[in-house]
């Protein structure tokens, strides 16, 4: 809960969430100011038509964010981050895929955008909080903020949320953590708010087609990462036109013949090789989790948690044991498929995060 006078930047996004945050602030008495961050030129999302694509942080959504900032008659303003965004997510998604890692975006513009460099442009102007639109809750907690799930779980965020710092979470707030998004729409609805019934975008912002394979030989070219395509017995099968193409777990478009189901179960990008194998090859007893951020003390011995190791996977019970040089080994109580290195591994106790870091291997 926001106290009434206090000032809140709210990061508009053009959708229905972070708009009925910015409404509800309002009418709760908040000084809000709206903020949308311009992180892409719009101009690249056109095609030879000239018409737009849909994606979130669209020219679109950002159309949308000003005329509900205008209907609320709250300031509005459009912090433009091109060239960090350029610089920290999108070099980092280009290199991890022609790394052999499959990256998560949207994790690393939470991380570095939102909680770093537009919380500190809301301090900057004498917020009290920085506010988004996230399905995820901020408890008062012993030893200062918890995190913790939505309450509506089919929208919970806080996999996205998992390197907040202690200091972040005393100056962020998620008005929506404990409603549905149904009650969200009703709110949008009931305010008047014209983005009620606004479809939710499920593109990369910067990849609003969804080509991201396009996207990736637009930013580095094609060819230099063409190679074989391996069984994991080590038979060559056929070759790839790029290593940057295939994610683990992928089965279409391999273009093999072979007795049974193939699916990538590795990507070798040092020696451009895809390896595949049966079904029984994608199971993994354990991970490697780096870059670690703890939301609780950092453990002094293995500590049992549930890790989830993708945004829509149901969390596995697991030995989570430090490292000396402060990674993690995540033993799975029964073995995982899909266990992707780029991915976010997210440790939970219930509903409450612990911390999480990237899969490694």
């Amino acid at each position: 809960m926001i106290e009434p006078g206090k000032k809140v930047v709210v990061a508009m996004s053009g959708g229905v969430d972070s708009s009925v945050a910015a409404a509800l602030l309002k009418e709760q008495g908040c000084e809000v100011v709206g903020m949308t961050m311009q992180i892409w030129d719009y101009s690249k999302f056109t095609d030879e038509h000239g018409e737009s694509f849909g994606s979130c942080c669209s020219l679109d959504d950002v159309y949308d964010a000003r005329r509900v900032a205008e209907s609320l008659e709250i300031p509005f303003y459009v912090v433009n981050f091109e060239k960090q965004f350029e610089k920290l997510v999108i070099d980092r998604f280009c290199d991890d895929y022609f790394n052999g890692r499959t990256p998560n975006p949207c994790v690393i513009c939470n991380q570095v955008l939102k909680f770093e460099i537009l919380l500190r442009r809301a301090l900057e102007i004498q917020a009290d909080y920085l506010v988004t639109g996230h399905y995820a809750q901020l408890v008062e907690g012993d030893d200062g903020p918890v995190l913790k799930k939505g309450q509506d779980l089919n929208k919970d965020q806080t996999y996205f949320l998992y390197t907040l710092t202690q200091e972040q979470m005393h100056y962020v707030r998620f008005p929506l953590g404990g409603m549905t998004k149904d009650e969200v729409r009703g709110h949008a609805t009931r305010l008047g708010l014209k983005v009620a019934e606004k479809a939710e975008s499920q593109d990369i912002c910067f990849v609003p087609d969804g080509d991201y394979v396009r996207f990736l030989e637009e930013q580095r070219g094609s060819g230099a990462m063409n190679g074989d395509i391996v069984h994991v017995g080590g038979k060559t099968l056929g070759q790839h036109q790029g290593t940057y193409r295939y994610t683990i777990g992928q089965r279409r478009g391999l273009g093999l013949s072979w007795p049974q189901p193939l699916y990538v179960v590795g990507i070798d990008a040092v020696n451009r090789k895809v390896i595949v194998g049966e079904k029984e090859h994608l199971a993994m007893s354990h991970c490697h989790v780096v870059d670690i951020n703890w939301l609780i003390d950092v453990p002094k011995e293995s500590l049992e948690a549930a890790c989830r190791i993708r945004y829509r996977h149901q969390e596995v019970p697991s030995l989570i044991t430090l490292l000396d040089d402060g990674s993690v080994r995540v033993d799975f109580k029964e073995p995982q498929s899909g266990v992707t290195p780029g991915q976010a591994a997210v440790f939970y106790d219930g509903d409450r995060v612990l911390g999480g870091g990237c899969i490694e291997s």
